[in-house]
């Protein structure tokens, strides 16, 4: 679909749009006036991961083409939980808990949107705690049926599958229809956006202004992003990919972003970088190993973004110098090994591995083998025989097993 108003033109060519909620007349709407949106943040831990990505960048857009984005922290349903998504309840923490990730993620925030302009960071438990629970049912409880709610997937697929959802839990949705309806009243807000999980919750809330405030209100949710094997975008083997860097070195966010799957590189330039479309429809048709290159620049621009300009310039000078001597002695194991070893298949990659000790057995890193989880040089090494003939000219290699751990085989 081709939209007239530029924030929704770019966020559809760039993939963030799953679904809509009268999403036309919202497009006839901006395309004349600015307009104010907001997107909520459970505050469950010190840091934001990489899963809220894709809502930082539905933030910044919105922002970059002068619309007011409120950035909503969820001091007070977090102190509740949302149970989109969630196979069991989430832990519960305490207020104090929750107002020290408050001021550790703020600083996320004014990377994406301009707090010194027009856009917000606002805590709902500014609200939230002040209402008398007596009248906030008489109120607003007749309004959002239990019909309604058991149809949505958030709660569905937890009763589908005989899960317990508590009352505590089923309350989230109808706070946070009452988020919508207060930034609505209060600043004119009219703009919800979340992931494609929240759709229930938006519509609650857009059906909540019509019937309170007699006004129309708009969601757009987007689509939840996986990696290429399906797994839950944020997640690794390794644990969460944070975007604070006391919880992960700028090094190892730029080396996640680097290694993602060829699959994954052209929609992750659309969704995560400020890159023009055009440069990005460049990079997205490049193949094999000039495919590195377009991850190299995935790598850069989402850690500029994330972590700064420095960080990001430190990040791929060290990468782009892996092999440097200072370097190699400094933070890697090193071997050496013959070239002619190499061409005989005397040495194997099973022999490099134990050499560098970077695997206990030898047993063990025949299974990674198999199962994929070894890289030469950044690229998956697939050779069913172990050999290194082809590496045998090349000076040195890098060889590395997940995130931590790699060594160098340096050829004489």
């Amino acid at each position: 679909m081709k939209f007239k108003s530029d924030f929704l033109n770019e966020i559809d060519a760039r993939g963030f749009i799953y679904q809509g909620i009268d999403i036309e007349n919202l497009d006839n709407i901006i395309l004349k006036n600015k307009i104010s949106g907001y997107i909520g943040f459970d505050i469950t831990s010190d840091s934001l991961h990489i899963g809220s990505l894709i809502q930082l960048m539905l933030l910044h857009w919105l922002d970059f083409y002068e619309h007011q984005a409120i950035a909503l922290v969820g001091g007070g349903t977090t102190l509740i939980g949302d149970p989109s998504g969630k196979d069991k309840t989430r832990k519960i923490l305490t207020k104090k808990e929750i107002d020290k990730n408050i001021n550790n993620i703020e600083k996320t925030f004014s990377r994406f949107i301009n707090l010194n302009n027009n856009s917000l960071i606002i805590n709902n438990y500014d609200w939230l705690s002040n209402l008398n629970y007596i009248d906030f049912l008489r109120e607003f409880g007749s309004k959002i049926t239990l019909n309604k709610m058991l149809t949505f997937d958030s709660v569905k697929s937890r009763l589908d599958r005989e899960q317990p959802l508590t009352i505590l839990e089923f309350n989230y949705m109808l706070l946070q229809a009452y988020d919508f309806l207060h930034l609505n009243k209060n600043y004119n807000c009219i703009l919800q956006m979340g992931g494609s999980d929240q759709w229930g919750n938006i519509l609650s809330g857009v059906d909540l202004i019509k019937k309170i405030n007699n006004k129309n209100a708009f969601g757009v949710t987007s689509p939840l992003i996986t990696n290429n094997d399906g797994s839950k975008m944020g997640k690794t083997a390794d644990g969460a990919v944070w975007l604070n860097k006391d919880k992960i070195s700028s090094l190892d966010f730029f080396q996640f972003w680097r290694n993602v799957n060829d699959n994954d590189v052209s929609k992750f330039l659309y969704l995560f970088t400020k890159l023009p479309l055009k440069e990005i429809e460049k990079l997205s048709i490049l193949k094999d190993q000039e495919i590195n290159e377009a991850k190299k620049i995935l790598a850069y621009e989402v850690t500029k973004l994330v972590r700064g300009k420095e960080d990001a310039d430190e990040a791929i000078d060290i990468a782009n110098n892996i092999f440097n001597s200072k370097i190699i002695d400094d933070r890697l194991p090193n071997i050496s090994q013959n070239k002619i070893n190499l061409q005989n298949n005397i040495f194997t990659i099973v022999d490099a591995i134990e050499k560098l000790e970077l695997v206990k057995s030898r047993s063990e890193i025949k299974r990674l083998l198999k199962s994929n989880g070894i890289k030469i040089n950044d690229e998956l090494y697939k050779n069913s025989n172990f050999s290194l003939k082809e590496y045998a000219e090349f000076k040195e290699i890098k060889i590395s097993i997940g995130k931590k751990k790699m060594g160098i085989l340096k050829i004489l």
